[in-house]
């Protein structure tokens, strides 16, 4: 019986590991919230019932997941905890009677209320009243550092308002998306061909830890406070309720639905005028958190297990979930080849809207969870927002139904497909494929790639549908005479587009790389690249392991260029692009050995005439490196006006600290 018990407590630790990862790493969950809840709950009655099972590294013990990114990591002075969830009236009752054994003062103590806000959680350090650093959550003692992405957050003071702030302090706030702002992402990314966000919170967590602040600032984020951690100096405040209050005062967005009870039956009557109101937010949620008010309480209560505070608790409510039949399992080709299993579904109603198909995520979770077409079906929304298979009805299955399998070939071109090692996708490798050609042409007329002004959506679709493009290469074999021949093309119109298709040739390389839509290739990335090859032909001749050597370049990414310029179609796309007269260079690309050879520099406050990005090139140029973080491995500081923690953090490493006329000088630029 123990052993039965001990395996069921490993397969679960090792399903909710594989969660954790998969929401709080990759921003990319594979199983709804209320599976994972379900799964967390049976581990801990498991662990309660049979504490010889209780493992110190058990997922019940700890926060959220592992920090894994090129983000540079940062420790929390005070850790971020997270929160234990309670989903009845009994179980809300259950955890004040709990805490009322520790202080028997807690019934009387009063309670804060607020709107669960389902986001991201983050942390921001003021000192003095204005910003110096932000972090996420990470496991919950180490984050990573996302002070830029921070900043591109309207509800985030850069300086505080009014008074009465301790020194220095860190302000817990929820990052979260908007559904009209969610809405307007998921559609850019399938234009794009790029995979869905599943929910607006991993949405909110991709643009947080995203590389390039201007894709969080294009996001347009928004942030509640709900939460101060005095580090240096207290706060004028004693319960909850006025910190809420300190907090609006200073600048910042706090849940607008915030009450405050004397006892808990007060609280217990509110919860169903809650879960009336959360369908009619304009953002994510899932329920509510009750805060023991009084501040003085909290630390006499405690934290249980390392993970939880005692003070305070998640009222959850249930997602509506419908039965229906999954009819059939069919395969998306997105713009960068991903092969994207999804449900067709008879149609049905949930939470009052009609529902006829579901994301699948990856065949991995297909397999998982023994999903097969003709299955009864339990289907999810909710605050989800896609709809979501949580889990096929076996017992209701007739004998007809299918097991799935990925196809082996593209069902577009019929092309081989590859999976990577490390990937739960399946992609196709040629570019030309059908199944990725519109979205792949509007991508690469886009404005961050190859900027073709006039050549929309529907322009793409009008040009395949009259069979006068294929792919990208068709494009500069257009003539004004072919256009004025289509529906809503006159004259002038249709010279503008082939003037701008023309225009397009002076691109830089890090543009078409962007606009070829390779795998893994982003903006950032295509830059990068681009500066260290210098040109399309060498960057085609590297091999896996010399891109790979590049800063800020990972082994999935050299894997899939290298895929790409293998693939025979690929060769002849790129040689029609050439003999086209497309720039197949990069201005100011990396000379090999150039005067920063080797040497990392970091970017520190506002210079006198360049912006971060004209100083970060100029380094890279030189064949410098840009870090985010001052360590003992830095070079060298470049310090302008207003410099924060990485100026001091400098001076104590004894690291060299130049302005931006000795930058000039050390890149052979006249100051």
């Amino acid at each position: 019986m123990t052993g039965g018990a001990a395996r069921q407590a490993a397969r679960l630790r090792e399903q909710i590991d594989r969660a954790n990862h998969a929401y709080y790493v990759l921003d990319a969950p594979d199983i709804s919230d209320a599976e994972y809840d379900r799964l967390f709950r049976e581990l801990q009655q498991l662990e309660a019932d049979r504490p010889e099972l209780q493992s110190p590294d058990s997922p019940t013990r700890r926060v959220g997941a592992p920090v894994a990114s090129a983000l540079a990591k940062v420790t929390h002075r005070r850790p971020m905890l997270s929160l234990g969830n309670a989903f009845t009236p009994e179980e809300l009752a259950a955890w004040e009677d709990r805490n009322a054994r520790i202080l028997p003062e807690i019934r009387t103590a009063g309670y804060t209320t607020e709107i669960k806000i389902d986001g991201a959680a983050v942390s921001l350090t003021y000192e003095a009243g204005r910003l110096t650093g932000g972090a996420t959550r990470g496991n919950g003692v180490i984050g990573e550092s996302i002070t830029a992405n921070l900043r591109t957050i309207a509800d985030v003071p850069l300086a505080l308002k009014g008074r009465g702030w301790p020194a220095v302090m860190e302000v817990r706030g929820e990052v979260y998306l908007p559904y009209a702002g969610f809405t307007r992402v998921n559609q850019e990314r399938e234009r794009a061909g790029e995979p869905l966000f599943a929910n607006p919170r991993n949405a909110a967590a991709g643009a947080l830890r995203q590389l390039d602040a201007n894709i969080t600032r294009r996001r347009r984020l928004r942030m509640f406070a709900f939460m101060v951690e005095p580090v240096e100096g207290g706060l004028e405040a004693r319960t909850h309720f006025a910190v809420l209050d300190l907090l609006a005062a200073w600048g910042f967005q706090v849940e607008s639905q915030r009450q405050r009870f004397e006892t808990m039956a007060e609280v217990q009557g509110a919860i169903a005028g809650y879960e009336d109101s959360i369908p009619r937010l304009p953002f994510q949620a899932d329920g509510v958190v009750i805060k023991v008010d009084r501040l003085d309480l909290h630390g006499e209560l405690g934290v249980v297990g390392g993970r939880e505070p005692r003070w305070a608790i998640a009222r959850k409510f249930a997602p509506e979930v419908a039965i229906t039949r999954l009819e059939q399992i069919r395969i998306n080709v997105g713009r960068t080849g991903a092969l994207n299993p999804y449900a067709v579904l008879a149609p049905v109603e949930i939470s009052g809207v009609t529902v006829s198909a579901a994301t699948l995520h990856n065949e991995d979770l297909i397999a998982e969870k023994d999903i097969r077409e003709g299955d009864q079906v339990e289907v999810i929304r909710a605050g989800e927002v896609i709809p979501q298979v949580v889990r096929p009805l076996p017992d209701r299955r007739t004998g007809t139904e299918r097991e799935f399998r990925m196809p082996d070939r593209c069902p577009a071109c019929d092309t081989p497909v590859e999976r990577p090692a490390d990937e739960a996708m399946r992609y196709c490798p040629n570019a030309s494929c059908p199944g990725r050609v519109l979205e792949g042409i509007f991508h690469y007329g886009s404005r961050d790639a190859m900027d073709v002004r006039g050549l929309g959506y529907e322009r793409v679709r009008q040009l395949l549908d009259r069979s006068l493009i294929r792919n990208v290469a068709d494009l500069y074999d257009l003539t004004a005479a072919q256009l004025v021949e289509l529906e809503r093309f006159g004259e002038q119109s249709a010279n503008q587009l082939v003037a701008a298709i023309a225009a397009s040739k002076a691109r830089p390389l890090s543009s078409l790389l962007f606009g070829l839509g390779i795998r893994h290739v982003g903006k950032t990335v295509a830059q990068v690249l681009a500066r260290r090859f210098g040109t399309l032909p060498a960057l085609a001749r590297a091999t896996e392991a010399e891109i790979n050597e590049v800063p800020g370049v990972g082994g999935a990414i050299a894997e899939a260029v290298e895929a790409f310029f293998a693939e025979p179609r690929n060769v002849e796309l790129v040689d029609r692009l050439r003999r086209a007269g497309l720039t197949l260079s990069e201005p100011g690309a990396t000379v090999a050995g150039g005067p920063l050879a080797g040497k990392t520099y970091v970017l520190t406050g506002t210079l006198p005439t360049l912006s971060r990005g004209q100083a970060a090139e100029l380094i890279e140029a030189a064949s410098g490196r840009v870090a985010g973080s001052v360590s003992r491995k830095t070079d060298a500081v470049v310090a302008g006006a207003d410099a924060g923690g990485k100026l001091e953090k400098a001076r104590a490493l004894g690291v060299d600290i130049i302005d931006e006329d000795e930058l000039l000088r050390r890149v052979g630029r006249s100051a």
